[in-house]
């Protein structure tokens, strides 16, 4: 086997196929390595409860240890049965759809799964309905039905994309003994029903995975015991990978060291298309001064990109101009359309006409990290060079970062991210929809329309129309101000195989696919 490997997987569309079931052998053969295979990530865990959190690093760890109805096949862009047997929409309507549950589930704790534990997940989420949950995900979900083991969910309005968010982490369904109707479960236990059990887990340090024997469902490769160990920070990341503390490396690591990256020594890169993008986030709740639409143009006005991507980041993102990214439907340049050149003459301009008086003086938040400070002070530096902004800048930690925006605490912050399933509308809904997961106040009845309208077609190319004036109505009043779209990288040692396939832009986290050579 050569010694240095560069891999470059393209994340394309497939054709739904059919899935595996059934269980697997967990007795290693002679000689197999037993040991964990360690990972680490700077992507932390909000919540283990499924109904309270809606970030990259606790929907990574759904993945392995809860079960949704469905799930996506890597390179897939429709879901597969998991949990369900069969799903399908009722009628032509697009507003009743309706799962049969495998009859062979059970939780981590023995006892079987039933439909009324899908409902009860379901309405459990919307009912919490915690400030970073994921029930802005399910605007169009009225309630849910349970029968033997058919589950039924009822619509407002015609959902076409209603099956790929069933199929993301805020599926997950959760043991109704387990988990309080009403409030967050306490503690770091886990019961679901997915690929791995939980056996420890260390808030903020490390989470131990082992592959669970009776899991039933879509995957059918036997997983490794894996060990996730979590970082701060990108910088401490890259440590622990040269200093051989984990095997595999992913999201997020530091530009220098991607730039840098020497292969010589056993390592394996993998560069996979991803949809990761970035935005720059207004709070236009009243009182801040991005409530007024002029503020929010004139940023855009002046924001440099490319100095952004190729300074703070190395080069390893690439300017974006469009709230839907490259590879998916409706993809547009609005934002070049409108602010071809960075121009502190037209920023000038809309201030002075809207009759604000500059420096305009804002609080800039931002999660604690070398790259996104770098960033940050790009941001500040552009902006303060008009003499139209004065910006005060604000590191925090991921969790007090999350609560900060949610209430208000910063004018303007930046918050990457990855589509909770491959579809445009995880990029539109959740980002610009009234009541969406930024809390950043905004709403607009015109969009809330548009992005209603792009959900009533199964054939997701007739939507294309829709997604591209959403996106010019997002650049006329720019509640965001999309930054940048990257590479995703994954890092092994060249002791580890299936690195290439633990992550496709799906959300999925594929543990399963690790194991040593």
């Amino acid at each position: 086997m050569r010694s240095t490997v560069r891999l470059r997987i393209l994340i394309t569309c497939g054709v739904l196929v059919a899935a595996g079931v059934g269980g697997w052998q967990l007795l290693p053969s002679d000689g197999e390595r037993t040991e964990p295979i360690t990972v680490g990530t700077t992507d932390e865990v909000t919540s283990l409860d499924p109904a309270g959190a809606y970030d990259a690093g606790s929907w990574a760890m759904y993945s392995n240890v809860f079960q949704s109805l469905l799930t996506f096949k890597p390179g897939l862009t429709q879901p597969v049965p998991d949990a369900a047997e069969s799903c399908k929409f009722v009628g032509t309507k697009l507003t009743t759809y309706q799962c049969t549950l495998r009859d062979d589930l059970t939780f981590a704790g023995g006892r079987k799964i039933t439909a009324e534990d899908v409902k009860y997940s379901f309405e459990r989420m919307l009912r919490i309905k915690t400030d970073v949950g994921p029930q802005p995900l399910f605007p169009t979900l009225k309630n849910v039905s349970a029968e033997g083991q058919t589950v039924t969910f009822h619509l407002s309005g015609r959902d076409a994309t209603f099956p790929l968010k069933v199929a993301t982490g805020a599926g997950s369904i959760v043991d109704k003994d387990h988990y309080p109707a009403d409030k967050l479960r306490e503690g770091t236990a886990v019961d679901g029903s997915g690929p791995y059990l939980l056996k420890e887990y260390k808030t903020g340090e490390s989470a131990r995975l082992e592959p669970n024997p009776n899991y039933r469902g879509a995957v059918t490769k036997a997983g490794h015991t894996v060990l996730v160990k979590y970082y701060g920070q990108s910088e401490d990341l890259a440590k622990a990978f040269k200093a051989k503390d984990v095997q595999v490396a992913h999201r997020q690591l530091p530009p220098n060291f991607l730039a840098s990256l020497d292969t010589k020594d056993g390592t394996r890169v993998t560069e996979a298309e991803s949809a990761e993008i970035r935005n720059l986030n207004f709070n236009v709740r009243p009182g801040s001064p991005m409530a007024d639409k002029a503020v929010r143009q004139a940023v855009a006005a002046v924001l440099d990109r490319p100095a952004i991507t190729e300074g703070a980041y190395k080069g390893t993102v690439e300017p974006l101009y469009s709230l839907i990214p490259q590879g998916f439907v409706g993809h547009s340049t609005a934002f070049y359309d409108v602010y071809p050149e960075p121009s502190e003459k037209k920023a000038k301009s809309l201030l002075r006409n809207a009759g604000i008086k500059t420096p305009v003086e804002f609080t800039y938040g931002y999660r604690k990290d070398a790259t996104y400070g770098a960033e940050a002070a790009e941001i500040k530096r552009q902006l303060e060079e008009t003499g139209l902004f004065k910006v005060k800048i604000v590191e925090a930690d991921w969790q007090s970062f999350q609560k900060g925006y949610a209430k208000g605490s910063y004018d303007v912050y930046p918050v990457g991210w990855l589509p909770d399933f491959p579809d445009s509308d995880s990029f539109t809904a959740p980002l610009v929809g009234t009541k969406n997961t930024l809390h950043n106040g905004f709403s607009s009845k015109k969009i809330d329309e548009l992005i209603a309208s792009t959900q009533q077609y199964s054939d997701r190319g007739r939507a294309t129309g829709d997604f591209k004036e959403i996106q010019n109505e997002v650049a006329a009043d720019v509640p965001l101000l999309p930054l940048w779209q990257k590479t995703d990288y994954v890092l092994s040692t060249d002791q580890v195989a299936g690195s290439q396939y633990l992550t496709d832009g799906t959300g999925i986290w594929r543990l399963w696919e690790l194991s040593w050579i």
